[in-house]
């Protein structure tokens, strides 16, 4: 070959590795490039510090994935009781992630056990934060029935540890939910050294707790200000940074680290039938369309393999006396509760989302859901709050002397904040002024009879003199009003509402529960069968399970498989 041409091939050659690399090194430094200023992100010199390598949510422990996606609620094949308050409605939900299974006696028992350890119930001061969360094991008792033995050991006795915990309050759920996300939160962050390790354990007491909130908001006021818990475990940390005085900025991790997960919390009662329903693998027009019966395939609850023919698909009540079937045969393996996973799951993977117990949701029981007004994400029962602003301009944090209590209808004394905690007050006008999506901060009564509402129903009249603000937009649920007070010294005042005037027992403080359960028959194991209970009681068929909302991408990511 010419030399002159071998020369040019060389020098054409030169240039596209040049450009390849150069190209490379734009691709590969772009990520930490502002494509808005072009700044540097995550420099040492200090500037904005962000998170540029993040793929997806981690799904927390616990948890599956459900793909969000459209749906038709409330649809039911048999309506014998003829309620009328699951009307069909079409539905959009946001992917979310659930429990595969209902929260265990054994998990339970964890958070009692962290309760007691941080407030020993033997200080008079925090008994009542101890006693408050205990589930009620009285709920076994039956006028004309023997189950002592499941007051006495349902709730401690190992045999039952994966039994779903009942004898727990909605009110008390949601407790056990929050406890939940500040634990999971504190893990994460110490694996990640930006928490002391093992100080979950080893530091943590009354005065020196750890709460998402506060850590997000006031971190130096999380662990009561220890220091040494809040400067990690010597890890380095992707986002501290030397500002030009050479302090150390950005220790702490916040939302923009990706560490931070969302909150556990109960699943709203749309999440929860779409769960049940797991219509992941759906391919039939009809099933689509909502006449999928059960969390399994067909019309029946006993299993049509050939392998498995003749088993019952999940625990409940088969007849008249009848709670398991005749033992050793046609049994379904229970007479109260089963242990979790004792029966195969729904597409989506989780286990017992009919029969066995059935389960708390989030929302608010009313007999109709407005799917006119909305139809993404439907809940009913939203109360927006804001953090409490000191006169210094800084959070209110609870104190271990400043702990707020609620005597509950029945009498149990809650906690409604534990120390460590951010204040909660309603939103105002700062937050509502002028705004279309929202105007109060208790919006559990939109569009549901009251003043402001676009259904207006006539036949029901107010009482403007009443104090009672709740009561003056209750037009259509009259429920009995019974009030619980405590003297100077303590001692219960009990006054039953005598009123033959009351016409529902439905109200702000009655939430749906979904499910059928072993107390049940099969009519209920429809998952847009829908009932309610007051939130502040328990029931020994009632137990719950935890969700939580996705971030980012409505599919997780499918990984590459080597072909």
């Amino acid at each position: 070959m010419d030399m002159k041409k071998i020369v040019a091939y060389k020098i054409l050659l030169a240039v596209a590795l040049t450009v390849v690399a150069t190209s490379c090194k734009k691709s590969s430094s772009s990520r930490n490039s502002s494509r808005a200023t072009g700044w540097e992100i995550n420099s040492r010199e200090g500037g904005f510090q962000y998170n540029t390598d993040f793929k997806e949510q981690e799904t927390s422990p616990g948890l599956v994935f459900i793909e969000g996606g459209t749906f038709t609620k409330g649809r039911v094949q048999d309506d014998v009781m003829h309620d009328w308050n699951n009307t069909p409605t079409q539905q959009h939900v946001q992917s979310f992630y659930m429990d595969e299974t209902e929260v265990t006696n054994e998990m339970y028992l964890e958070y009692l056990d962290w309760i007691k350890r941080v407030y020993p119930p033997s200080d008079e001061k925090f008994r009542a934060i101890y006693n408050g969360a205990l589930p009620d094991t009285l709920v076994w008792r039956n006028r004309l029935g023997y189950n002592e033995v499941m007051t006495d050991n349902y709730l401690r006795h190992p045999a039952y540890g994966e039994y779903p915990v009942v004898g727990v309050s909605w009110i008390q759920a949601v407790e056990f939910a929050n406890w939940r996300s500040d634990r999971v939160n504190e893990y994460n962050l110490e694996q990640a050294g930006y928490l002391k390790r093992d100080a979950k354990v080893l530091d943590v007491n009354s005065e020196s707790t750890f709460s998402t909130d506060t850590y997000i908001n006031a971190p130096t006021l999380t662990y009561g200000g220890n220091e040494e818990v809040l400067s990690g475990n010597g890890k380095s940390k992707r986002f501290s940074s030397t500002d030009a005085e050479g302090n150390e900025t950005n220790i702490y991790a916040n939302r923009a680290t990706g560490l931070i997960s969302p909150k556990y919390r109960l699943p709203t009662e749309t999440e929860w039938e779409y769960a049940a329903l797991g219509l992941s693998e759906l391919r039939s027009y009809n099933l689509y369309r909502g006449r999928k019966k059960y969390p399994w395939e067909g019309q029946y609850t006993r299993n049509g393999s050939r392998k498995y023919r003749g088993d019952q698909m999940a625990n409940f009540k088969q007849g008249k006396g009848d709670y398991g079937g005749i033992a050793g045969w046609s049994d379904d393996g229970a007479d109260i509760t089963n242990k979790v996973k004792s029966y195969e799951p729904n597409d989506y993977g989780l286990y017992d989302m009919a029969g066995n117990v059935a389960e708390w949701v989030a929302d608010v029981y009313r007999p109709i859901v407005d799917g006119e007004y909305n139809d993404f994400n439907y809940f009913r029962g939203n109360v927006y709050t804001k953090n409490a602003i000191s006169e210094d301009g800084t959070v209110e944090v609870v104190g271990v002397d400043n702990i707020q209590y609620d005597t509950l209808s029945n009498g149990k004394i809650v906690a409604r904040n534990l120390p460590g905690e951010i204040v909660q007050v309603p939103v105002d006008e700062n937050e509502t002024y002028l705004r279309t999506n929202f105007d109060r901060s208790n919006e559990i009564n939109f569009r549901d009879g009251d003043k402001r509402s676009s259904r207006n129903f006539q036949s029901f009249t107010e009482d403007e003199t009443t104090e009672d603000q709740d009561a003056q937009t209750r037009k259509m649920y009259n429920a009995p009003v019974n009030k619980i007070e405590r003297d100077e010294d303590g001692n219960i005042i009990r006054e039953y509402d005598k009123s033959n005037t009351r016409t529902s027992l439905i109200s702000d403080e009655v939430r749906v529960y979904k499910g059928g359960s072993w107390k049940d028959r099969a009519y209920w194991l429809d998952p847009a069968q829908r009932r309610y209970f007051p939130q502040d009681m328990a029931t020994d068929y009632i137990g719950f399970r935890c969700a939580m909302s996705r971030v980012g991408s409505k599919s997780k990511t499918k990984k590459k498989t080597k072909s």
